[in-house]
């Protein structure tokens, strides 16, 4: 029997993380061995409290899960409640029954599971801004090196920002966190850019209903996406979904399903002005300085999708 491949999970745990979760719980060639939570979409708290609903809506195994970060580096935290709902799961009344967190902090958690496995043993995956992460790699550097891939939820690709023209939200959440992660040397970091969810890749009305009324866990992480999909009716015209975790996650756990992924020197821009948490994407190489991270702009829809419905349990 192949071994699992052991995987790391950090979320700000909105609507989109939830079914992202959802995804990896439901792999069967990965093993979650932890969740760390950050704040972002809502605070750690609450973070904390929608992945205990998440996994016991899925129904699988149940990893450990850890607060961490309730804070940003510096940054004031601005609340994605308009996209997620004021608890970040479309405000539907889902908590959790039974679960509880783990006593701990899930940054020196995440460092401990890092330190007691072999080099590449553990990938990690990030759905939130970096602030654990970089909390993590500026606490023990050689922890995080022993880490395989870290793939990364986050950058507006080679596209336009979601949050302001340039910039992506978890990003410009804590784009100093985001500047020590990118700059850290770390060798094999992938950001999945939010342009990747956008397109074709975006779930349209037909596939909503298709994921919702094929399981019970498809039905979870739609109802849960409610708040995301009447705010692009009016961005859109109907209820699209743009699910930037899921795309992050079906990236990191079936890389098939990548179109476009390349390596280039990126920055992060932390000024005091309009376009902070920009990652600049030197795509023309004008710099001459050495690729330091891997964008991914692009998936194959179909093969997105299908992976979304495997691992959701659609019917």
């Amino acid at each position: 029997m192949e071994q699992k491949k052991k995987i790391i999970i950090d979320t700000d745990c909105g609507s989109d993380d939830a079914m992202a979760i959802a995804m990896a719980l439901n792999d069967p060639a990965y093993e979650i061995i932890m969740i760390s939570t950050v704040s972002g979409n809502v605070n750690a708290v609450q973070a904390t409290t929608n992945t205990l609903t998440t996994i016991e809506y899925s129904e699988t195994y149940e990893p450990p899960v850890y607060q961490g970060a309730d804070k940003m580096l510096l940054k004031e935290l601005v609340y994605a409640h308009e996209t997620h709902g004021n608890d970040g799961m479309g405000d539907i009344g889902l908590v959790p029954k039974r679960l509880k967190a783990k006593e701990g902090n899930g940054i020196l958690k995440m460092l401990q599971c890092l330190r007691d496995s072999e080099p590449g043993e553990i990938d990690i995956i990030a759905l939130g801004p970096l602030t654990n992460l970089a909390i993590a790699i500026r606490l023990d550097y050689e922890a995080m090196q022993r880490a395989g891939r870290i793939v990364i939820m986050g950058t507006a690709g080679l596209g336009a920002g979601n949050v302001t023209p340039t910039a992506e939200f978890n990003i410009w959440q804590d784009a100093e966190a985001a500047k020590i992660v990118t700059e850290s040397g770390l060798k094999e970091i992938i950001y999945v850019g939010w342009d990747a969810c956008l397109g074709d890749s975006m779930l349209n009305p037909q596939e909503i209903e298709k994921i919702r009324n094929g399981s019970k866990l498809g039905k979870f992480a739609i109802d849960c996406n409610k708040n995301l999909m009447e705010m692009n009716r009016e961005r859109f015209g109907d209820a699209y979904l743009d699910m930037a975790d899921p795309s992050a996650m079906a990236a990191a756990l079936y890389p098939e399903c990548i179109e476009k992924c390349d390596k280039y020197f990126c920055e992060v821009d932390t000024s005091n002005g309009p376009s902070y948490g920009t990652v600049l994407v030197d795509v023309n190489y004008f710099s001459g300085k050495e690729p330091n991270v891997y964008i991914c702009s692009k998936l194959y829809a179909d093969k997105y999708k299908n992976y979304i419905y495997k691992t959701l349990k659609v019917e």
